[in-house]
C-alpha cells in the first residue's frame, strides 16, 4: 500500500500553557500540490480513502524518526479509517518497529467526516485501537460534524478545539461560551483539552484562564518541514502568561498541567545503554525504566546514575549489568491529581535522593510523562499569590472582578439578575468618632454577613470593592433574603448606631450590555439610597426613572431627580 511519493511531513508541537514546554508533536501531511483534503478527496472518489489514509499514517510514523527531541506523536486519520482497525494496526506495526516507537507513544487524532461512518463500527474500531495501546483524540471540535454524544460513548483521551472557535476569543461571547462548556466537560471527565490555531497573546491568555492546558498555533511555533521542531520556541508560552498575569483568582492546578515527556527505557536495559542515552541527550535529567505495558519500574536520576557507573572501574563493573540495580522505586502520581496532592507525596521524602521529577501515570498506571517538583511548587505558589491578591485583606472577600465576570456571564446567557451596591452611611464619622479599629471591625462584620449569604444563596456573588463599599450580583428571587440580612438588622460600632444603604438594579435579559453599563446605571441609585434616612433599600430597572424605596422612611415610590 503506497501513496504518491511527493508527500512530505511537517511537525507542529503541542505546548503546555502552564510550562511552555512542547509535550507532543502532530504530524502534518504536505502534498506537493494541493492539500491533504484534496488528496483524500481524490482517494475517496477512487474508492481508496481508507487505504490512502492508512498509508499516510504509517508514512507519518516513519518520518518522525528524524524528530529531535523524541516526543509523543499525534497522527491524523479520518473517521472511516478508524472503522478498519485491524488493517490500520497491520500497517502501523512495521513503522513502529522501524522507528523504535511503541503504540503508547502514538495518539490517533480522529478527523471528520463522522456522518458517513456507522457509529457502532466507529466505537468498536476505537476500542480495538485503544486496546492495542494507542491514544485516541477527536479533532476539529466546533467546526466538524462530530456528534457530542460520541464524546460520552468513547471518552477520548484528548479533544482539540477547532481554529474557528479560537478565532472568536476573547471577544465573541458565543465562542467564549462554547469553549467554557467544553473546558468544564474536560475538567469533570479528566479529558485533556487542546486549542488549535492560537494566533494572538489575547487568545492564549483567555485559553489559560478557561483551563485549556494545551495549545497549538503560529503564535507558539509553526510547523517545521525538517521532521522535527525548533527549540527553544520563539516566545515561550509561560513567558507570555507571566508578562500578562492578572490578579484574577486562579484555581490550584492539577499535575497534568505540568506534564513533560518522559525518557523511558525497557526495564532490562543495561547500564551501558542508559549511559549512552544520557550521553546522547545532555538535557535529560532522568530515565524511567518501564515494563512491557509501560508501567514504571524504576527511576534513574542522571547525576547519581552517572556517578555510580563511571569513574575508576565503574564502567567495567556495571556496563553489561541491568541499570535497574542503580534505580529508585518510582514516585508516581495520577495526572488528574491536584498539585497539592503531589506536594504531599514528596513532602516527606529526600529530594536530593529522588531528584526533581515525579512519574505521572494514567488510570492503568502506565507512564504518561513526568512532572518537575520545582515547577509544581512555583505554580502552586503563583496560584496562591493570585488568589490572595484578589482578596481584600480586611474582609477576605474578592474584588469587583468576581462580580464583573459573573455579570458578563449572565448577560451572555440572557439571564435576569440583580446587581446591588451596599455601603455604610457616614462611615467617615464612624472612624472619627470611635476610631479606625472600630470602623475596621464593622467592615469585617459586614464582610462575614455577605460571605455567609453567598454560602447560603446559590445565585449570589459578593465582592468588597474597597473601604465601606460592597458589590453584589444575585438572582431576582434571592435579593429580598439578601436585603433582610443587610438592612433589617441593627448595626453598630463600639455602641455607635450605624445605618447602611443598599441600591439595587433589576436587569432583565437584554436590558444591559455589560458590567460597565450596569455599574453606570447603579451609581445614581446609590445616591438615592443614601438620601433615605436610616438603613435603606431602593430598587429600579434599566430604562426607567422609577425608584422603589423598599426600606427606609420615604414613601414607597419616588422618581429620580
Amino acid at each position: 500500500m503506497t501513496v504518491a511519493p511527493d508527500v512530505s511531513f511537517a511537525f507542529q508541537p503541542l505546548l503546555s500553557t502552564r510550562t511552555g514546554e512542547a509535550i507532543a508533536v502532530e504530524a502534518l501531511a504536505r502534498p506537493r500540490t494541493g492539500d491533504t483534503y484534496d488528496l483524500l478527496r481524490a482517494a475517496g472518489k477512487a474508492g481508496r480513502l481508507v487505504q490512502t489514509d492508512i498509508s499516510l499514517a504509517s508514512r507519518a510514523v516513519l518520518a518522525s524518526v528524524r524528530q529531535d527531541p523524541p516526543l509523543p506523536l499525534h497522527v491524523n486519520i479520518v473517521a472511516a479509517t478508524a472503522t478498519a482497525p485491524d488493517e490500520l494496526l497491520r500497517f502501523l506495526r512495521p513503522a513502529l518497529n522501524q522507528t523504535g516507537r511503541k503504540p503508547r507513544d502514538i495518539v490517533l487524532e480522529i478527523t471528520p467526516p463522522f456522518s458517513r461512518v456507522h457509529r457502532a463500527e466507529l466505537i468498536r474500531g476505537l476500542a480495538v485501537l485503544r486496546e492495542a495501546g494507542y491514544g485516541v483524540a477527536f479533532d476539529a471540535i466546533g467546526d466538524g460534524d462530530l456528534p457530542l454524544s460520541l464524546l460520552t460513548d468513547v471518552g477520548p483521551d484528548l479533544i482539540k478545539l477547532d481554529a474557528h472557535l479560537i478565532a472568536g476569543l476573547p471577544d465573541d461571547p458565543a465562542c467564549l461560551a462554547v469553549v467554557e462548556c467544553l473546558a468544564q466537560y474536560c475538567t469533570r471527565t479528566g479529558t485533556r483539552l487542546a486549542a488549535v490555531g492560537v494566533e494572538s497573546e489575547e487568545q492564549l491568555l483567555c485559553l489559560n484562564r478557561l483551563g485549556v492546558r494545551l495549545a497549538q498555533g503560529n503564535l507558539l511555533a509553526g510547523a517545521s518541514q525538517e521532521g522535527g521542531i525548533s527549540l527553544p520556541l520563539p516566545r515561550p508560552v509561560a513567558e507570555i502568561i507571566e508578562l500578562n498575569a492578572t490578579t484574577g483568582a486562579a484555581p490550584v492546578p492539577v499535575v497534568s498541567d505540568y506534564l513533560r515527556p518522559a525518557t523511558t527505557m525497557a526495564q532490562d536495559a543495561t547500564s551501558e545503554e542508559v549511559r549512552d542515552t544520557f550521553a546522547d541527550n545532555p538535557a535529560i535529567s532522568g530515565v524511567v525504566l518501564v515494563d512491557a505495558e509501560g508501567r514504571p519500574v524504576s527511576t534513574l536520576p542522571r547525576s547519581r546514575f552517572l556517578l555510580a557507573v563511571t569513574g575508576l572501574y565503574g564502567h567495567a563493573l556495571n556496563a553489561k549489568k541491568p541499570a535497574v540495580r542503580h534505580g529508585d522505586i518510582p514516585r508516581t502520581i495520577r495526572g488528574d491529581a491536584s498539585s497539592l496532592q503531589l506536594l504531599d507525596l514528596v513532602g516527606d521524602t529526600d529530594w536530593d535522593r529522588h531528584g526533581d521529577e515525579v512519574v505521572v501515570v494514567d488510570a492503568d498506571r502506565v507512564c504518561v510523562g513526568v512532572a518537575r517538583i520545582s515547577e509544581v511548587v512555583r505554580g502552586v505558589a503563583e496560584a496562591k499569590i493570585e488568589q490572595a491578591a484578589a482578596l481584600n485583606p480586611l474582609t477576605r472577600l474578592p474584588g469587583s472582578d468576581t462580580v464583573d465576570r459573573d455579570i458578563d456571564r449572565r448577560i451572555h446567557a440572557a439571564e435576569m439578575f440583580v446587581v446591588a451596591w451596599l455601603d455604610v452611611d457616614s462611615f467617615k464619622q464612624v472612624n472619627d468618632t470611635v476610631g479606625f479599629a472600630a470602623g475596621n471591625d464593622l467592615i469585617r462584620h459586614i464582610g462575614r454577613v455577605l460571605a455567609d449569604a453567598e454560602r447560603d444563596l446559590n445565585g449570589t456573588r459578593v465582592a468588597h470593592v474597597g473601604g465601606d463599599d460592597f458589590l453584589v450580583v444575585t438572582d431576582l428571587d434571592e435579593i429580598s433574603a439578601l436585603a433582610a440580612r443587610l438592612v433589617d438588622r441593627q448595626w453598630d460600632a463600639e455602641g455607635m448606631s450605624v445605618s447602611v444603604s443598599l441600591a439595587s438594579l433589576v436587569c432583565a435579559a437584554g436590558s444591559v450590555r455589560s458590567y460597565r453599563e450596569a455599574s453606570r446605571l447603579l451609581a445614581p441609585l446609590k445616591k438615592r439610597a443614601k438620601s433615605v434616612p436610616g438603613s435603606s433599600w431602593v430598587l429600579s430597572r434599566p430604562g426607567s426613572d422609577r425608584v422603589e424605596v423598599l426600606r427606609g422612611s420615604r414613601p414607597a415610590h419616588a422618581r429620580v431627580g
